[in-house]
């Protein structure tokens, strides 16, 4: 159901946020749409069915981008070097290719003629075939909500983070059993700033479990399980982001995740990695999701907690019109941006809860058809277990009386330690207590016209508009240079990863590319629901 306006927002104000949010994202799209990354290109392969890794961990997708790279260059891409190789050579499969290419027995070229056409009609079947894979899974999905149902919204969204994705997958299904709708599995510390992806199950993660295909295929199965005893869908949420961000969201596509945690300006803020590496990254990431119907989560609400939650409102909406403006270019429609936000305002600070409804409301009145992400406290919770508990359940209350999409349970023993399981079955309690007690209470919620929440809320939407301006002219690079978003300032050639940018050639060729920019990613899905059952 679409929220009813109760802000009187002015609608040309709207109009021209939105004007702005593309003007200023054009040149991001224009580079991204230009170039390539080491992550994009292993993407392709990734999807071209080649995984494992070598004695010591290392991908063959690492293997033979790299292999390319250092004899051909990635200017054209990877697609034509490999399949000429796999067409002209003694190699059954890319798995054969890229580990004769790791012992430097494979002599990599840009074929021409008849052969690169050769080569570019087997790497579109290839790139076919992954992107095949990909639908299927999404009818997967969308046959297995028909039988299980959907819960309604808002949904709760719980993490599990062991480091052990057996001791996860038991902790999983026991959060589902209690009330999550939603389980994210928060990655490994540090897992971003990886350059390649882990293989297999794991066991020793850090303060999170690591992003593994297999970790994705165990966790899935386990949430299958507990959906059909619960007679509800319980989503799988991972995090593509950093610096592998196209191969894990291809690695989710295939593994039927359901939602992920993908949004560029947090790696470059929060984990210096290189601005131009992670647009680029981003739009191919968005494409996979679009195509496998997966919703994303955006991270505005990380910013919240580098910079004052007051000041910088409007540098959240600001982020999430551009994410809308990114997400919409790459193939995302509204029912997939779970664009991020937080309740990070001082609790000391006189009106507070007012001032966190009046944020709430405008960015659901902004985007009423987006299944909006709402973060719970965590800047501010002290070891004052039982302050914690109730301005969690302060939060709980913002969520259902502004009616927000998927409400993050808060733990009142956040900053202290991981949060033990009955800290979690507290949590649990407590924000069914609110969505069951309050019931539809955003019906009832109406802000008194020209009141304090209501004009905090014109305020901040007209000083979104004054900061996109000024982007739309200085450019989105130099904003985040200047630390425009969560204060810390990164620079456009600074940061990891800037050496995996590699600017396309004439010539270039990516299939999955090709097949990504020219298809609807929700085609296949329409012609699913249009079969009879």
């Amino acid at each position: 159901m679409t929220p009813q306006p109760k802000l009187d927002l002015d609608p040309e104000a709207v109009r021209t946020a939105r004007r702005l949010a593309a003007r200023a994202a054009e040149p991001i799209i224009e580079m991204a749409r230009t170039h390539t990354t080491v992550s994009v290109e292993r993407a392709l392969l990734r999807l071209a069915g080649l995984a494992g890794a070598d004695a010591d961990g290392r991908p063959w997708v690492n293997h033979l981008t790299d292999a390319v790279r250092g004899q051909v260059g990635l200017e054209h891409g990877v697609a034509l070097p490999v399949w000429d190789a796999l067409l002209t050579g003694p190699y059954g499969s890319l798995a054969e290719l890229a580990q004769a290419a790791a012992r430097g027995r494979v002599r990599f070229r840009l074929p021409a003629g008849d052969a690169a056409r050769a080569a570019r009609e087997a790497a579109r079947a290839a790139a076919r075939g992954g992107i095949d894979r990909i639908d299927a899974r999404r009818a997967e999905r969308d046959r297995l909500l028909g039988q299980v149902g959907d819960p309604p919204h808002p949904w709760i969204y719980l993490i599990v983070a062991t480091g052990d994705i057996y001791e996860d997958i038991p902790q999983a299904q026991a959060a589902a059993r209690e009330g999550a709708d939603v389980v994210a599995v928060i990655r490994s510390t540090g897992q971003s700033l990886l350059d390649y992806v882990p293989e297999g199950a794991t066991r020793e993660g850090y303060a999170g479990t690591y992003a593994t295909q297999e970790n994705f295929r165990l966790m899935r199965a386990a949430l299958d399980e507990v959906s059909r005893e619960l007679g509800r869908y319980v989503r799988l949420t991972n995090y593509a982001s950093g610096l592998c961000m196209p191969e894990i969201a291809t690695l989710a596509g295939l593994e039927r995740l359901d939602m992920m945690l993908n949004d560029c300006m947090y790696g470059i803020i929060f984990r210096d990695i290189n601005p131009r590496r992670t647009f680029i990254d981003q739009r191919f990431s968005r494409q996979i999701h679009a195509r496998a119907g997966i919703l994303i989560n955006t991270g505005e609400d990380n910013y919240l907690t580098t910079a004052d939650a007051v000041d910088a409102a409007h540098t959240v909406i600001v982020s999430q019109l551009l994410n809308e403006r990114f997400g919409h270019e790459a193939g995302l429609t509204d029912a997939q941006l779970g664009l991020g936000h937080a309740f990070e305002i001082d609790p000391s600070l006189p009106g507070s809860f007012r001032l966190e409804l009046a944020h709430a409301q405008l960015v659901r009145e902004l985007f009423p058809a987006a299944p909006l992400k709402y973060m719970p406290p965590t800047k501010h919770m002290t070891g004052n277990i039982f302050a914690g508990y109730l301005l969690d359940a302060f939060f709980n209350l913002a969520g259902v009386m502004t009616g927000q999409s998927i409400i993050l349970i808060g733990m009142m023993t956040e900053g202290i330690h991981t949060p033990w399981l009955s800290d979690r079955d507290l949590a649990l309690e407590n924000v069914r207590y609110v969505r069951d007690a309050c019931g539809d209470l955003a019906e009832d919620f109406v802000p008194r016209p020209d009141g304090f929440i209501v004009q905090r809320a014109r305020r901040v939407l007209a000083e979104s508009v004054d900061l996109l301006a000024r982007i739309a002219d200085d450019g989105l690079l130099n904003a985040i240079a200047d630390g425009t978003f969560g204060v810390t300032r990164r620079p456009p050639d600074g940061g990891k990863g800037l050496d995996g940018v590699v600017e396309r050639a004439d010539g270039y060729f990516n299939p999955a590319i090709e097949i990504l920019d020219t298809e609807d990613p929700h085609a296949a899905a329409r012609a699913q629901e249009e079969v009879p059952a």
